[in-house]
């Protein structure tokens, strides 16, 4: 897979008009799914550290875009925007900065009809707002950002059904990659090279993304495409769950409070091995990637099978390379790299997307199934915390060092 050729980072103002319209309305409803299941209530709604109460996510997405675009804020600082919110209460209810986590579930936030209407009547002025504006790179900015943040909800927002166990309606979800029978990806061999690692533009870049600079890599071999359900399914047959020795020290402690023999939604029917997708039990095909994998689970994965896990230079050298063979897209991948800033880093508006998390997340590299097309790029650093497994994400994996 490759960048959308209408990506987010260079839309006009014509196409931005057209996705923020597709963005909000895919966010509604993906809200109306949750709520059909009664999570329009976040007190109904499990505590859980991977999730947001749904009304929360859709007032919070939506005031977002009020914040940077209408407000015309400068940076994420609360001091920085201008005017009052259109709810009196929003700041207080939905500045992320400000709310934590846990509290979100214990708001009194407007009932759902209200913020659907909040959610139209921000995005009417936005459109309106956005119909003025030049096809310039600072002009369009905050449109960008409030697009991508959207569009990075959106996702959220569809596994968090997937962590209910709850339905999504079959049109919401894209269509599966058609895997062979017995597929397994092959090997690939690239010569090293000095390549310019991250970007500087044109367009909209994140902050994380910046300041583009040379990097020297060495000649490796990648797998074409993702771990299958099927090798996967190797290692757990052979007991890597129960082998101390493919476990490194943070994957052992982890092991030992999961109390887990198989990935998460496995279970065995008689020999047959079975996942959830969105509630639903269905057989686990052995063609397919394997998904809803822990950092944890992927280390121990490379180290029974006498492999590693990438860097994110290499991936990012072999999806930019044109190799026809190297397919992705599919899932989020870890890398081996932790979630660290490039060289001249330096926060954007948006203050608290990167600095908070340098250093304790690790790098995922990629796209998943429910990415839209036009926020897919090489050069986007995904980034989360090893032991999550809530995401739709999967791994690749490298030969050892001769």
């Amino acid at each position: 897979m490759n960048t959308s050729p209408c990506s987010f980072r260079t839309a006009t103002p014509q196409q931005l008009a057209q996705s923020l319209r597709l963005a909000r309305d895919y966010t509604l409803r993906l809200f109306d799914c949750l709520a059909a299941a009664g999570m329009d209530a976040p007190a109904r709604v499990p505590y859980l550290r991977t999730i947001n109460p749904p009304l929360w996510e859709l007032g919070h997405t939506a005031w977002f875009a009020e914040w940077f675009i209408l407000r015309e804020a400068t940076s994420s600082h609360p001091a920085d925007g201008n005017g009052n919110c259109l709810l009196t209460r929003g700041d207080d209810w939905f500045d992320s900065a400000l709310v934590p986590h846990r509290s979100r579930w214990t708001l009194d936030l407007p009932p759902p009809a209200q913020l659907k209407t909040y959610c139209r009547e921000v995005l009417d002025r936005v459109l309106d707002k956005l119909a003025r504006e030049p096809h310039a790179d600072a002009a369009l900015y905050p449109y960008r950002l409030a697009l991508a943040h959207e569009d990075m909800h959106g996702e959220a927002l569809l596994y968090t059904l997937q962590t209910l166990g709850l339905a999504a309606p079959r049109d919401l979800l894209p269509a599966a990659p058609d895997f062979k029978p017995g597929y397994a990806p092959s090997e690939i061999r690239l010569a090293g090279a000095a390549f310019e690692l991250g970007t500087n533009g044109p367009g909209f870049v994140f902050d994380n993304e910046r300041q583009a600079h040379r990097f020297d890599l060495a000649p490796f071999a990648i797998d074409s495409a993702l771990v299958t359900n099927a090798q996967f399914a190797a290692f757990v047959d052979d007991g890597g769950y129960d082998n101390r020795q493919f476990w490194n020290q943070e994957g052992a402690v982890w092991l030992l409070r999961q109390d887990r023999s198989a990935p998460r939604y496995w279970h065995r029917d008689g020999a047959q091995w079975r996942t959830v997708r969105f509630g639903q039990a269905a057989d686990l095909d052995g063609a397919e990637p394997v998904r809803h994998i822990t950092l944890h689970e992927a280390l121990a994965y490379c180290a029974w099978a006498g492999r590693r896990l990438p860097t994110e230079a290499q991936w990012e050298f072999a999806a930019m390379s044109g190799h026809p063979a190297f397919r992705w897209g599919q899932l989020w991948e870890w890398t081996a790299t932790p979630f660290e800033p490039y060289p001249g880093f330096e926060a954007d508006r948006y203050r608290e997307y990167s600095q908070p998390w340098f250093s304790s997340h690790q790098v995922l590299r990629g796209a998943s199934f429910a990415t839209p097309a036009r926020f897919v790029s090489a050069r986007f650093r995904n980034f989360y915390t090893a032991e999550r497994d809530d995401m739709f994400v999967g791994l690749r994996t490298c030969s050892l060092p001769r």
